[in-house]
């Protein structure tokens, strides 16, 4: 009997188990292997660290690389505190607060490629958007995504506007998740509002920061659509990120090896940032 349920269990996993392998584990094993084993166009011509040594010596990954750092350091801690806040908002009993909530919510729902779209309409220069505020209180116009030095700003901006609508969703499914008696009795404590929240709420919400973090990190390095359409990593690279340099060495440069060292590193620094989040993160959220 016990046998059967085994095998019955393994049945109801094979379907998911051969997606994993096919799409995941394949893929990524053969890109190991390709950065270990190509070098321009040729895959396999023999176990090689040129694609490494090249990586190395490359000025435009260290760059890039700078770039993604940049802007995880940027758009993770500042849309997971906005999605604190406005779910805290939204929670509590404010006038429209069902309007207040679709509104934060509607970026997200929205196609990746017409957010895009949309900010390309609000940074395009003289008819922006944002050119046409500035030019309401005399200010000069800016070249948003033409100049260097606001080029990723501006992406952060754009990303910290999808994202933070979609993470305050959990935070909300959280918060209404934790009892009224625990705030309750804080309450007969004397304890102020900023005590009951550092010292019930935040605590009670570590568990979906953890899951907030790990999807943000992710999406973080993940970047290439909000490019493709807006700054194609230009100018000079000002505003390009890993992933989309990867893209443009496999698919624009055809350097498929070379596109896999880089893949391997980004494999890495997601595997360095699941064990900082799981190894030390984790120990608040289960308090050990």
């Amino acid at each position: 009997m016990i046998r059967h349920q085994q095998i019955y269990a393994w049945l109801l996993l094979l379907p998911a188990l051969a997606l994993l392998t096919a799409f995941t584990y394949v893929p990524t094993i053969t890109t190991i292997w390709d950065s270990f084993t190509g070098t321009g166009m040729q895959a396999h011509t023999g176990f090689t660290l040129d694609n490494y040594r090249f990586l190395v010596e490359d000025d435009v990954f260290w760059q890039v690389l700078g770039n993604n750092l940049e802007y995880a350091a940027v758009t993770v801690p500042v849309s997971v505190a906005l999605a604190m806040a406005m779910a805290l908002w939204v929670n509590g009993k404010v006038r429209g607060q069902s309007a207040l909530r679709l509104a934060y919510f509607t970026p997200t729902i929205l196609p990746m490629i017409s957010v895009a779209n949309i900010w390309l309409f609000f940074y395009t220069p003289e008819i922006g958007l944002f050119n046409t505020l500035l030019g309401w209180f005399g200010l000069k116009g800016l070249n948003w995504l033409g100049d260097p030095d606001l080029s990723l700003y501006s992406l952060m901006l754009m990303a910290v506007w999808k994202e933070a609508g979609f993470f305050m969703i959990f935070y909300l499914a959280a918060l209404q998740g934790i009892s009224p008696d625990l705030y309750q009795a804080a309450e007969l404590e004397g304890a102020s509002r900023w005590n009951r929240f550092r010292r019930v709420t935040f605590p009670l919400l570590m568990p979906t920061t953890l899951f907030v973090l790990i999807n943000a990190f992710l999406n973080a390095f993940k970047l290439v659509d909000h490019l493709f359409i807006l700054t194609k990593g230009g100018p000079n690279n000002a505003s390009n990120l890993l992933l989309y340099y990867i893209y443009e060495n496999a698919f624009s440069f055809f350097d498929t090896a070379y596109a896999a060292a880089l893949t391997v590193v980004l494999l890495v620094i997601l595997v360095v940032l699941a064990v900082i989040q799981f190894g030390v993160i984790e120990r608040r959220v289960h308090y050990r």
